[in-house]
């Protein structure tokens, strides 16, 4: 086929395939996402623990999903973890939504402990001589300083995240990819629906860029808004 020989009508008769893939790429990246920095949080403190009790699942459970394909991971899952708890399939949605939790748990994880470690070991002792729990000092003083150094790869983790969302598609999940799968089967055709499917995780990825840089530009150690705001009015 020539590549300058291209039908973008066959995308137009599909349209609405391929808008009801973006929208169940988002909704599987972002709950995934949620689900996955609140598990990450659990485990990356679990990680930080003397107890051992607490370390080792926790370190088990990151090097698990860690150092295994998200693609094996979502079959067990779909097809045997799912099933054999609950004795059926609840569908695509809930088992990707599980596998991309557990799996950007793991990762979240890393970084959240990563970032807690970061922080000057005598911060906590200062906040525990002023008469804070470990609890209260993790919270009030420990996450809010590491939590701008973590925005950075939190915020790669989501990007790629959603990229790997394209994997769900293994288990029929009616998402970007799968739209192009569906439509390069009827027509025989693959130019088309994967240039489009490349173009829109593109323009997501792009987006997700930008509201990072603008978070990790809002939490900055320089940002302040009212010496900008002054600075507009000087000039």
């Amino acid at each position: 086929m020539d590549f300058l020989d291209l039908r973008w009508d066959i995308i137009w008769n599909y349209r609405e395939l391929f808008l009801r893939g973006i929208w169940v790429t988002i909704v599987l990246t972002v709950c995934g996402y949620i689900g996955g920095i609140i598990l990450g949080i659990l485990v990356g403190l679990g990680e930080t623990s003397k107890r051992k009790w607490i370390y080792w699942p926790c370190k088990i459970y990151v090097d698990l999903f860690r150092g295994t394909p998200m693609l094996v991971q979502i079959l067990i899952i779909h097809l045997a973890f799912i099933p054999a708890v609950f004795g059926q399939s609840f569908g695509f949605m809930v088992s990707g939504i599980t596998a991309l939790i557990l799996n950007s748990g793991a990762y979240n994880a890393e970084i959240i402990r990563a970032g807690v470690q970061s922080i000057d070991k005598g911060q906590m002792e200062a906040a525990r001589s002023l008469g804070l729990t470990q609890g209260q000092a993790m919270r009030k003083i420990i996450l809010p300083q590491a939590f701008r150094r973590m925005i950075p790869p939190l915020g790669n983790e989501f990007i790629a995240l959603l990229k790997d969302s394209s994997l769900v598609t293994v288990i029929a999940a009616n998402d970007i990819l799968y739209a192009a799968k569906v439509v390069a089967g009827a027509y025989q055709r693959f130019w088309e629906p994967y240039l489009v499917a490349a173009i829109l995780y593109l323009i997501l990825t792009y987006l997700v860029t930008k509201v990072v840089a603008f978070v990790e530009k809002r939490f900055s150690n320089d940002y302040n808004p009212r010496r900008k705001r002054e600075g507009r009015v000087e000039a």
